[in-house]
This record gives C-alpha cells, structure tokens and sequence, in this order.
C-alpha cells in the first residue's frame, strides 16, 4: 500500500512517499481503507522534533483520524462492520496511508449523507470540541472567548458556543480568517496579531472580561487571554500550537475562582470517544455543525499540508485525500 513515513525528524522534506505491506487486523481490530486522512498541527509539531514528547521513533507513519470503509476485520470482530463507512478518530495511529489497522471500540460509523471529507474533519475536533463544551457547559448570555477561533476546532467551538447562546469572541490572524470567524456566528472578532488586542478583546466582552476562555493556542497569547477571564470563570487551555501551553499559575486561577482544565482533561478512554464522535457526526449529518475543510491534498501531498499548517495559510481543516474510490461510495 502507498503510505507516507517520518524518516527522520525535521522539516516537512522528511515526509517520505513510500509502499508498505498491507496490514492485517488482529483480535479486536479492522482494517480501514482509508479515504480521507486528517490532520493536525501537533503532527507538524512530532515530525520536527517533538516525538520524544510523544514516545514517537522515525521511520513512523503519521496521522491519528481518518475516515473511510471497512475491508477486514479480525477475530471476534462482528463481520457485519465490513462495507460500513467509517470514522477512526483518537487512539488509531499510521492514517497516513490507505489502509490502516483500528481497534474496533475506535469505530464511529458515518451516518448517511454526511460526505467522508467531512466526517474526517470532525475525526479528532470534533471529540475534543464536544467533550470541551460538555465540560465547560455554557450558558445562555455567557461572554465566550475563543483563541485560535478559525482553526479546525476553533471553527466548531464557535459555533457550538453560538449554538449555546452565548456572546461570542473570536480571537484569530488576519482578515479573511476573522470574516469566516464572524461568518461562523461570532459576535465579535479580535486580531491578535495586531498590538492592542487584548483591550479590544475586553471591550468586546463587555468591559467585564469572559466567562469562559477556550485557548486553543496557548503560549504568550494563552496567558493574556487568560487575564481577560473574569473571576468565577472557566478556563479550557488545550491548544499548544504557538509551541507550548499557557503558562497559566493555578494558585491564582484557585484565588480568583477559576475553573482550569487542561489538555489532560481532554484525553478521553474509547467509550468516551465514539460517544462523542457520534454525536459530533451526527450534528453535521443534521446541518446544525459544518466542519470546515480549508484545503485538500493527495497522499503525497503530505509535506504540502504540513507547511500549509506550519504557515498559518488555512483557515479550518487540511485534509489528504487518500482513496478516490472509496471516498465515491
């Protein structure tokens, strides 16, 4: 099967095109013919050097969520699952190929009319997002602050959060992400790039600073975010893409009554995954949650998607495009 490897850590170059053996399932596993892989930034992250982090070695094939159809399936599988049209979200390692081995208890199926391309959008944002707005439960008239709001799970919190009937801020780079951003349903929208942001950010949250912060960001911006967070409020840091997380002093979040979770909080057991990844897939099918897909590109097109990421050129996902013909079906 085509594949792409890590052959060393290093810059996007080091995404290698290359044939492996097809995979075969064990007990408890499938094997998904992949149609469309996703993608995140903490890829680009691993791939230059973070894969000590991550128990990661080169040569390794990346990409954790996929979507795509079922071909095998391993002993004491239901034989049923064959033909089905998949997502293998958190926890299913190598997508970026086109067939991958999963655990069966890492299958959500797709619900009839929502495309591949999509349901791989919603592979990893998806769960997360809506395990974070499971967490947080906002309220009605809440002052919602999102930090890296154009991102792919930047778009879904926005809307989830509007959905919600807050007041939302959308916090990004550059025009044309802040117009999708407001497109979305934000209220107002704020560019962090620019000096001065953070006073406009509290203006836009009414003087009185946000009843919840989402940072999918972290770093610098993360941490002036977080002195935008009114006291009582909830806090969810889970974004790292500046680098590292927000440096965020839970003495002080505990001083002022500030709930803080994590990127820990976001690790979720298989139960909880397909859970909310059926429920993430099941509000696209319905039209009340449209993952946004910024741009596609072949297999062997990964060392592209990843300086698209590293860029900051793509406002919402990068998807590869793996099997043609199992993304028609």
């Amino acid at each position: 099967m085509r594949a792409i490897q890590v052959t060393e850590f290093g810059g996007p170059e080091v995404l290698v095109a290359t044939e492996l053996p097809d995979p075969v399932a064990g007990p408890g596993e499938v094997v998904v013919g992949v149609a469309v892989a996703d993608t995140l930034y903490v890829e680009t992250q691993i791939r230059s050097g973070w894969g000590e982090y991550f128990d990661v070695t080169p040569p390794y094939v990346p990409g954790g969520g996929a979507a795509g159809t079922v071909l095998a399936v391993g002993e004491g599988v239901d034989p049923a699952w064959v033909g089905r049209r998949v997502v293998a979200g958190p926890g299913v390692s190598g997508t970026y190929a086109e067939q991958v081995v999963a655990p069966v208890d890492r299958l959500t199926p797709v619900p009839d009319g929502l495309g591949l391309r999509e349901a791989a959008a919603l592979a990893h944002d998806g769960v997360t997002g809506t395990g974070i707005l499971d967490a947080i439960r906002i309220r009605a008239g809440e002052r919602v602050l999102i930090l890296g709001a154009s991102g792919g799970m930047g778009t879904l919190l926005v809307q989830m959060a509007h959905a919600a009937g807050a007041h939302v801020v959308g916090a990004a780079r550059g025009k044309q992400k802040l117009d999708l951003v407001r497109e979305l349903g934000a209220d107002a929208v704020v560019d962090y790039s620019e000096p001065g942001w953070t006073e406009r950010a509290r203006e836009a949250l009414g003087g009185v600073g946000a009843d919840v912060l989402l940072d999918g960001v972290g770093g610098e911006l993360g941490l002036a975010a977080f002195a935008l967070t009114a006291d009582g409020g909830r806090v969810s840091a889970h974004g790292a893409p500046s680098g590292g997380f927000a440096a965020i002093d839970a003495g002080e979040a505990e001083r002022r009554g500030i709930t803080l979770r994590g990127i820990a909080e976001v690790q979720f057991a298989a139960e909880t995954i397909t859970r909310l990844s059926g429920r993430a897939l099941a509000e696209a099918a319905a039209g009340r949650l449209r993952p946004v897909i910024a741009a596609t590109f072949p297999l062997e097109g990964a060392a592209d998607a990843h300086r698209a990421i590293e860029a900051r050129s793509v406002a919402g996902k990068a998807l590869l495009t793996v099997g043609e013909g199992t993304l028609r079906r």
